[in-house]
């Protein structure tokens, strides 16, 4: 059923009305084939964020002065949440695609805000995050991805340069990128100088620079329609307007974004969670042994019990820590708390849709062995949930 909301404004429960019928209409009858196929052909289903675009889904967090929604972000996740009950690949793409517009919305200048957002925020341009290194994972500050200067800039936002400073080469190798090989600019953070994590940098890097190539789709165990490549620049020329914020402020950025980014994990996994749980009480109450829905079993329904506990708290988590980001406070710690617990409760809801399903859980034939198989990541990618564990320790222990 659909998931009880309350939500800020009349604006919003029609924003909430418009991503169902879209799910409905374009995600719903579409994921379980696509999926499917893209498991064996990798395909991305780059239309399909062209129709979130148009329909304003895709810039909801950002300010209305910006090309933005300019929605709180408790609605922004709500949708993410929406979408991810659809078709978790595609919430997962819509989550990285907001990060990247982060660095410019918020570090960019003025010139970069006006050259840059319209097309991200509209979803005409589609971005990836480059952070994750084959030897940097969660340790970013050990990355070695280097840009080093060109030379002086051409003067037209291209090339090596532009006209308001030296222009930038960057060599090295970025992993498991989403949206890699389709996207269209990447935000990129990579190494400046030998200062350890204040060395990094950011730059938003052309899709189509000259020496920016691709490696091979990784075969995954599930979020087919994610296409994860490795990114490899080999020598790529980036002009210097392209550099977003200070030299050395990469890690700020990247750990700032990150706090956001874990929240549109935390709302996928609940979406992906409420899917699960949908299906498996939908099954109870339909398949009939010893002549009674198998719902009438106590065992059964207290599983369904604790399946829709682990929802209604996972929900609570992430709405919680985007109130406080929504306040102005800080929520570094509660997002954190929200991925680890999001991301626990739907690899736990999945697990137990298919236990609610038995033998035809375990089969294609049904969809709860394909959530099974995309919860699993959720607890690994925007910092593992060993990390969150770490963020939070750190933040109750200190001081």
């Amino acid at each position: 059923m659909p998931a009880t909301r309350l939500l800020p404004s009349e604006e919003a429960h029609d924003l909430i009305d418009l991503t169902r019928e879209i799910c409905d209409k374009e995600l719903r009858p579409k994921v379980d084939a696509a999926e499917a196929a893209a498991a064996a052909n990798p395909r991305f289903p780059r239309e399909v964020y062209t129709v979130l675009g148009r329909a304003g889904l895709l810039s909801l967090p950002y300010a209305e002065e910006l090309g933005g929604g300019g929605q709180p972000y408790e609605v922004y996740l709500q949708v993410v949440e929406e979408i991810a009950s659809a078709w978790m690949s595609v919430a997962v793409g819509v989550s990285v695609h907001s990060l990247t517009a982060y660095p410019v919305a918020m570090h960019g200048t003025d010139a970069q805000k006006a050259s840059l957002l319209s097309g991200m925020l509209s979803g005409d341009l589609l971005g990836a995050y480059c952070l994750s290194e084959p030897l940097a994972g969660s340790d970013i500050g050990s990355m070695t991805t280097r840009a080093t200067r060109s030379g002086a800039g051409s003067g037209d936002g291209s090339g090596d340069g532009c006209g308001d400073g030296d222009g930038w080469r960057i060599k090295g190798r970025k992993s498991w990128i989403s949206h890699a090989g389709h996207a269209d600019y990447y935000a990129s953070f990579v190494r400046t100088s030998d200062d350890g994590g204040r060395g990094l940098s950011c730059f938003v890097v052309p899709g189509d620079a000259p020496g920016l190539t691709f490696g091979a789709p990784e075969k995954k165990m599930g979020l087919h329609c994610d296409t994860v490549r490795e990114v490899i620049f080999q020598d790529v020329p980036v002009a210097g307007d392209r550099l977003v914020g200070a030299e050395g402020q990469g890690m700020a950025i990247a750990l700032a974004a990150l706090d956001s980014g874990r929240l549109g994990i935390a709302a996928a996994a609940t979406g992906l969670a409420q899917s699960a749980l949908d299906l498996a009480a939908g099954y109870a109450k339909d398949r009939r042994q010893f002549g009674r829905p198998i719902a009438d079993n106590q065992g059964l329904a207290f599983m369904i019990a604790d399946m829709e506990a682990a929802v209604t708290g996972a929900r609570a988590a992430y709405l919680h820590a985007a109130r406080l980001k929504d306040a102005g406070r800080a929520f570094a710690k509660e997002a954190a708390v929200a991925k680890l617990l999001c991301t626990d409760a739907a690899m736990r809801v999945t697990t137990d849709a298919v236990q609610v399903l038995g033998g035809a859980g375990y089969t294609q034939d049904f969809p709860a062995e394909r959530m099974f198989r995309e919860a699993k990541v959720t607890q690994i990618f925007e910092g593992t949930n060993q990390i969150q564990r770490l963020v939070i320790s750190r933040h109750v222990l200190k001081g």
